[in-house]
């Protein structure tokens, strides 16, 4: 495992009007998602002591009885709303093992009517528990607008950084079936650790763009702490080259300050491989009864047409292409 030097940009200045600072930005940011599939984000006016207030409304959920959370398992939603129980979700569809958590799944936008009428799995209204724990609905979506905006402002930048149009990428995923979601990873008895459970294996995202904000262990009091070694959390690969056929892992923890935007699959899609969805893994710690509350919203896919949910062969790849001509990917390890 290597420590290797993830590029960071600042929000303010890939929206800057000076040209010059911008196309740093960009630069930056095209080394990064290139390379890493991954960038660092300074400037994202996130308030640490609100997000903190989120995360203790979930675990107040989480510690609910399974029975008094059962009802908000919408499997007739593809548990696109509402709780996701544990050990349901599978990272590596062949064979994987399940993932070792259970989150809460949420819009920050009303859905578009007519897409909510063609496609009701993808496009349900919200689904809040009750009673609600205090601040869990207003924080869940104040957070999940924020990070949407970020995400606005961070695909821009991608498109400048390969010399598209600026709205190659946002005009894709406007009326999207954007989700955000809350993780809880379960903590590990006593008999589990060091057996190789992962709270999720490697994998890619299939998006657009998944956006972290940052996750808080806490101890097996309960207490919120720092991780209890450094082999738990974020791990990602970076582009394979000759010299690492197989990439390097290294880990994904952002400078102080920081949040972290990855990119996802149809992002690398769109590029024609220009950027790279990167493989990345969550492990558990070393240690018994841990657990971590983690914000993921998973947002940006692309719009949910009847061209796109539907096949229409001959016209997107002719889309992915197009984009994929005028790109190339940036530097590689």
């Amino acid at each position: 495992m290597t420590d290797l030097a993830i590029p960071s940009v600042d929000l303010d200045d890939l929206a800057s009007t000076d040209l010059a600072r911008r196309k740093r930005a960009a630069e930056a940011l095209r080394t990064a998602f290139a390379q890493y599939g991954l960038v660092y984000v300074f400037g994202h006016g996130i308030d640490g002591a609100k997000l903190r207030e989120l995360y203790d409304a979930f675990r107040a959920f989480v510690a609910r009885p399974e029975a008094d959370k059962r009802p908000y398992a919408r499997a007739d939603l593809w548990f696109q709303r509402g709780w996701t129980p544990p050990n349901t979700e599978t990272a590596v569809a062949g064979g994987g093992q399940p993932d070792f958590k259970e989150c809460y799944f949420a819009t920050p936008f009303d859905p578009d009517p007519m897409l909510k009428a063609d496609y009701p799995e993808i496009y349900p209204d919200n689904v809040w528990p009750e009673p609600e724990p205090a601040g869990f609905r207003e924080g869940t979506l104040w957070l999940g607008k924020r990070l949407h905006d970020i995400g606005l402002t961070l695909l821009r930048g991608a498109a400048v950084a390969l010399s598209l149009p600026e709205g190659t990428f946002v005009d894709v995923c406007d009326r999207a079936a954007h989700v955000t979601r809350l993780l809880h990873y379960l903590p590990l008895s006593d008999a589990q650790v060091g057996k190789g459970i992962l709270w999720g294996e490697e994998h890619t995202d299939f998006n657009l763009l998944t956006l972290l904000p940052g996750g808080q262990f806490y101890d097996p009091q309960g207490l919120a702490a720092r991780k209890p070694d450094d082999a738990s959390g974020l791990f990602l690969r970076t582009r394979a080259t000759k010299e690492h056929p197989t990439g390097i892992k290294v880990p994904g923890r952002p400078p102080e300050g920081a949040i972290v935007a990855q990119v996802g699959q149809e992002l690398e899609i769109l590029t024609g491989g220009a950027f790279l969805a990167t493989p990345h893994v969550i492990t558990a710690p070393n240690a018994p009864r841990w657990t971590r509350a983690y914000r993921r919203p998973t947002s940006f896919t692309c719009k949910a047409t009847r061209r796109s949910i539907r096949s229409n062969r001959s016209a997107r790849p002719r889309r992915s292409a197009l984009i994929g001509r005028r790109c190339s990917p940036g530097p590689t390890a």
